[in-house]
């Protein structure tokens, strides 16, 4: 692994404490590597031979059964994924494939829990961390039991649009048939979904996405700390 890679990695709130003996021991043992787009990484009901650790680019999680597929999530840097399946040791629930040129660490899974039943800072991290994700999972439910698909697509937008630096314009990172997996709709669903969006000041120009109404989108959406601040 590069040195100039290793301090994005330590900012992780997962190592931000850990004794640094364990913390270059798992360094150590792990590996980096970049990967092209659409390379699929892990596969749903294997065992978690690594944990995952996003540097560069973007991993698309998603799940299939009974001939269907939908997204789960879009990971970006700094953060790891599969945790649960690491600590356990069970089966992957979710596959994963790059959605772009992505440098990803790799750290062998049984290294992962040597350290953690050994440093109790880093349990602590490893719990919050958990805690953290499935507080997301409740919201991403909340979102989609609590909210039609207009409702979703609004407030996604919202969301990009205040990510992206308010300015009034999103940039989509993934194609819209992603998209409309990660809102739980078809494509088709989320192209009348932007139509319904047209009256409310949404332009779509391929991933090009203004927003010229914003007050007049947010009394639609009506977004909801409980569901969308990631903070909460």
């Amino acid at each position: 692994m590069r040195s100039n890679d290793i301090p994005l990695v330590r900012e992780l709130d997962l190592f931000a404490e850990m004794a640094e003996a364990n913390f270059d021991e798992l360094m150590q043992a792990a590996f980096l590597q970049r990967f092209p787009p659409q390379v699929q990484l892990i596969t749903e009901g294997e065992p978690p031979d690594f944990l995952y650790i996003m540097v560069e680019g973007g991993v698309e999680l998603f799940a299939s059964s009974n001939g269907r597929e939908t997204s789960i999530e879009i990971t970006r840097p700094v953060t790891t994924f599969i945790l649960a399946a690491v600590l356990r040791d069970a089966p992957y629930l979710m596959s994963g494939r790059t959605v772009e040129s992505s440098k990803i660490l790799m750290v062998p899974s049984e290294n992962v829990r040597a350290i953690f039943a050994r440093d109790h800072v880093f349990a602590r991290a490893v719990v919050r961390e958990l805690a953290t994700r499935y507080r997301g999972v409740v919201k991403s439910l909340k979102n989609h039991k609590l909210r039609n698909a207009v409702e979703r697509l609004a407030n996604y937008l919202l969301r990009a649009e205040a990510d992206q630096g308010r300015g009034g314009i999103v940039q989509l990172p993934i194609d819209k048939r992603t998209l409309a997996a990660l809102l739980g709709m078809t494509p088709e669903n989320l192209s009348r979904a932007f139509a319904t969006l047209k009256p409310y000041g949404v332009e779509v120009s391929g991933r090009e996405i203004r927003l010229t109404e914003i007050g007049d989108l947010q009394t639609l959406a009506k977004p909801s700390p409980l569901i969308d601040d990631p903070t909460t």
